[in-house]
C-alpha cells in the first residue's frame, strides 16, 4: 500500500537547476521511499548512497573534475545517506557553483552531521524539507472518517511509521518497534558522536517516557543514570537531532511565577515510546493514556505546522502554584490555549490565563474535535 506523502509534493516543487533540496528525517521513515516514487517520472538521473565507500570517495574529494566525471552527463543527482560523506556540503557547493545545470537531492537521518556539513556552504543555495513519520493529514488521503476513528487506538499505541501502518497485525507491529529501537533508533549517534555507552542513551530515553507532559529535571536525570548535567544535556539534544525526541519550552510574558526554564519532551513517535517501555496494552488497560494522547497530538500538531507551514512558537504554560496548559502557540501576536483531554468532557481554562493574557483563547482539545486540531 503505497500513502501520499506531502513532502513528494514539497520536493516537486523545489528541484530546480542549480538549487539542493535537502530532506531530513528520522531513519526508517520513508525516505527513500520518497526519492524512488519521485524518480518514476525522471530518467536521466544519478542514484547513490553514502553508505556506499566508493561513492564517498567521489563526492568527498573536493575536486571539480573528478566531480563532473563522477555525474557525467546526469541532469539529476539523487544521493541517500549524505550524512556519512565527508565534507559534503563543500562538495554540493561546488556542483552548484560550477554546473549550475544540475539538479541535487540529498537526504540525512539526522541534522547535526549534516547539517553542520551543508549549512553554511549551501547558504541560499539549498531548500530543507523535514520528513515525519506519516501524519494523519496524509493518511485522509486513503481513509474515510470511518476508517480513522477505528484507527486511532493503534495509533496513539503504535504510532505511525510507515510499515507499522502497513502491518497486518499488533503482534508485527510490536516486533518491528522493538527491532527499530535495537538496530536503527541510536545509529547516528553511535557512529558519528563515538558514543559506545548506548544503554545510557536507552536508560535515558526510558525516564522521559515516563515524564511526557512533565517538566523535566537535569539534575534528576543525572542522578538516576549516574551521568554529569552536561553529558545529559548533550545526549538530549543528540535524541533532538535524530528526530527521536522534541523539547518545548514554558511560555511567560508577564507573570514572575510562571514557570520558563525547564522543558518538556516528547517522543516523536509514539510507538517509539511504547516499545522502549514495552508496553502495548489496549487503552482500556492503561494508566498512562492521558499521556499518550497529549503526546500524540502534539507530534500531529507540530507535522501539521510543518507540512501546511502554519509556523507558530509553541510552548507549554505553568505556575508555580499548579496552573497550567498543555499548548500554547503564539503566532502573529496572538496566544491561543489549548488543553487536551482523551475523554470527550470539556475542560475549563484557568482564571488566570484569560486574566493574564487578555486576548487570548482557549479550546480543549478531545476526541470530538482532535481532527480539525490537527489536520
Amino acid at each position: 500500500m503505497y500513502i501520499p506523502r506531502i513532502p513528494l509534493d514539497l520536493v516537486k516543487s523545489y528541484v530546480t537547476k542549480g538549487k539542493v533540496v535537502v530532506i531530513y528525517g528520522p531513519r526508517r521513515v520513508g525516505k527513500t521511499t520518497l526519492l524512488k516514487k519521485y524518480l518514476e517520472n525522471e530518467k536521466n538521473y544519478l542514484f547513490v548512497t553514502g553508505e556506499d565507500i566508493f561513492i564517498r570517495e567521489y563526492l568527498s574529494s573536493e575536486s571539480i573534475d573528478k566531480l563532473k566525471a563522477f555525474i557525467g552527463d546526469k541532469d539529476l543527482i539523487v544521493i541517500d545517506e549524505a550524512q556519512y560523506i565527508s565534507k559534503i556540503g563543500l562538495n554540493l557547493k561546488l556542483i552548484v557553483d560550477h554546473m549550475p545545470d544540475k539538479k541535487i537531492i540529498a537526504t540525512g537521518s539526522s541534522t547535526f552531521d549534516l547539517a553542520k556539513q551543508i549549512g553554511e556552504p549551501l547558504t541560499g543555495r539549498k531548500h530543507v524539507i523535514k520528513m515525519f513519520p506519516i501524519s494523519q493529514i496524509e493518511l485522509n488521503k486513503i481513509e474515510n472518517i470511518t476508517q480513522i476513528n477505528a484507527n486511532l487506538e493503534t495509533r496513539v499505541i503504535y504510532g505511525s511509521y510507515p510499515e507499522v501502518i502497513t502491518l497486518e497485525s499488533n503482534e508485527l507491529r510490536k516486533k518491528y518497534l522493538q527491532d527499530l529501537i535495537s538496530s536503527y533508533l541510536l545509529k547516528d549517534i553511535l557512529i558519528f558522536e563515538g558514543i559506545h555507552k548506548s544503554k545510557k542513551l536507552v536508560d535515558l530515553l526510558t525516564l522521559l517516557s515516563f515524564q511526557i507532559g512533565k517538566e523535566v529535571s537535569i539534575s534528576e536525570l543525572a542522578t538516576h543514570l549516574s551521568i554529569n548535567k552536561k553529558t545529559i544535556e548533550k545526549y538530549l539534544d543528540l535524541l533532538e537531532q535524530v528526530f527521536v525526541l522534541i523539547n518545548i519550552r514554558g511560555f511567560s510574558r508577564n507573570l514572575r511565577k510562571e514557570v520558563t526554564k525547564t522543558s518538556r519532551y516528547y517522543f516523536w513517535d509514539n510507538g517509539i515510546r511504547n516499545a522502549l517501555v514495552n508496553n502495548f496494552n489496549p487503552i482500556q488497560r492503561r494508566d498512562d493514556i492521558g499521556a499518550l494522547w497529549e503526546n500524540y497530538l502534539v507530534i500531529e500538531r507540530l507535522k501539521k505546522q510543518q507540512y501546511l507551514e502554519h509556523f507558530s512558537n509553541n510552548y507549554f504554560w505553568r505556575t508555580y502554584d499548579q496552573k497550567e496548559l498543555d499548548w500554547v502557540e503564539e503566532k502573529e501576536g496572538k496566544l491561543f490555549g489549548y488543553e487536551f483531554k482523551w475523554n470527550k468532557s470539556i475542560s475549563k481554562p484557568p482564571k488566570l490565563w484569560l486574566d493574564t493574557y487578555k486576548k487570548a483563547s482557549f479550546e480543549c482539545i478531545n476526541q470530538k474535535n482532535y481532527l480539525k486540531f490537527i489536520t
